[in-house]
């Protein structure tokens, strides 16, 4: 692949998790939860991208998530576990990213918010349609997702170089 070939990241917010008594990062996903994550599958299959690649925060809410929606995608792509995903500032999100080999055309990053939210809104310098106030309207719920695509090799991605293709939410079915 081309280092300037269109590149797609989808930002996946984890589904809605219970509040425990346990650590933060031991929580697990609540009924709701458990009912958005497979939508949110549907939603991945039904944007036709063949992710390359899958980052997904260790965190207990973040692996339920993904292991609820992957079942409706038709190509499983290869999964990391990345500790640096929870509880990421937003120049810690773009560093790992900048990480990615280049042969990852399509990236799915399931993380948590303020990270996803602010990444989402920091890369995108334009955007399609309403997207862009869909999702400043909404503030990035639990299960939302937001597709940015950019052009260059992963160690460019920075701040407003990408374009806002597409954001949903849960409430969006």
């Amino acid at each position: 692949m081309s280092a300037e070939s269109p590149r797609r990241i989808v930002l996946l917010r984890h589904a809605k998790a219970e509040w425990s008594d346990g650590t933060d990062h031991d929580r697990p996903l609540a009924e709701r939860g458990r009912v958005d994550a497979p939508a949110v599958g549907l939603k991945l299959a039904e944007t036709g991208i063949a992710f390359d690649l899958a980052l997904c925060s260790t965190a207990a809410r973040t692996r339920e998530t993904w292991k609820l929606a992957v079942h409706a995608l038709p190509h499983r792509p290869k999964t990391l576990y990345e500790d640096r995903l929870y509880e990421a500032s937003l120049g810690e999100l773009i560093a790992l990213l900048n990480e990615t080999p280049d042969e990852v055309a399509d990236l799915l990053v399931i993380g948590h918010n303020p990270g996803m939210h602010a990444l989402a809104d920091g890369l995108t310098g334009r955007s399609e349609g309403d997207t862009r106030t869909r999702m400043t309207r909404s503030g990035f719920p639990t299960s939302a997702l937001a597709v940015v695509s950019f052009t260059g090799p992963w160690k460019s991605l920075e701040l407003g170089v990408g374009t806002l293709l597409d954001f949903w939410t849960p409430k969006d079915h």
